[in-house]
């Protein structure tokens, strides 16, 4: 019989187990095509989930960047990942300086 990652997730109390449903990537951000900045925000992106223990994966190609980039991580990770981007973003750029400044003593 088949696994249905839809019924496990409603029996999990909406939590997705460790079901190879929950670590399938899936995308979290996705740039516009053309996007000057793209790469640089996918980067940032991975940085912040990879510094708070996050499987990524950025798939995209830096020769043809107006094909735009995608950050992905896994299903059963998305929630925790969102949060953290907007913790990220609320903080802006002076909290990456201070944390910068902070790994660094």
């Amino acid at each position: 019989m088949a696994q249905d990652p839809e019924r496990e997730e409603e029996q999990a109390g909406g939590e997705i187990p460790l079901t190879t449903h929950a670590l399938d990537m899936v995308t979290l951000w996705a740039s516009d095509a053309g996007t000057v900045t793209a790469e640089m925000e996918a980067d940032n992106i991975r940085g912040v989930l990879e510094s708070n223990g996050i499987p990524v994966m950025v798939v995209g190609a830096s020769q043809f960047a107006n094909l735009g980039f995608e950050v992905k991580v896994p299903r059963g990770r998305v929630k925790e990942a969102e949060e953290l981007i907007e913790q990220a973003e609320a903080a802006g750029p002076d909290a990456a300086i201070e944390g910068e400044a902070e790994s660094e003593k």
